[in-house]
């Protein structure tokens, strides 16, 4: 188990940018620096989707909602994920979570709110 606290969040116009960050204050580099790690996104009466991935090695993945618009990022000597939400649309309004991949047994945090609004 990693627990996992976000960041981050607000309110924001159309077009306007973001950054959530997910930090691991409790894990040690050992533990965190293996992880595949993911912001999923949580809209009322809507699965939660998976929006980002940073794996352990490799390139990021996105959904193609956000492809182009958001760029995931991590830092395993700081235990933090980031993730940098530009042109946000009224869309991508939701609680966003970030979470291991798979999830296993891994509880989920608080998560943050977006919303995007004029």
């Amino acid at each position: 188990q990693v627990r996992l606290v976000e960041s981050g969040g607000g309110l924001v116009q159309p077009g306007g940018s973001l950054r959530l960050s997910c930090a691991a204050p409790r894990a040690i580099f050992s533990t965190f620096s293996p992880l595949s790690l993911g912001w999923y996104r949580q809209v009322p009466g809507k699965q939660r989707e998976l929006v980002a991935t940073a794996p352990s090695t490799g390139e990021p993945n996105y959904a193609d909602s956000v492809k182009g618009r958001f760029t995931i990022s991590r830092n395993n000597s700081r235990k933090t994920v980031w993730l940098q939400m530009n042109n946000l649309k009224p869309e991508d309004t939701g609680v966003y979570y970030c979470n291991t991949i798979p999830i296993g047994t891994n509880s989920w945090g608080q998560g943050t709110q977006v919303t995007v609004s004029s």
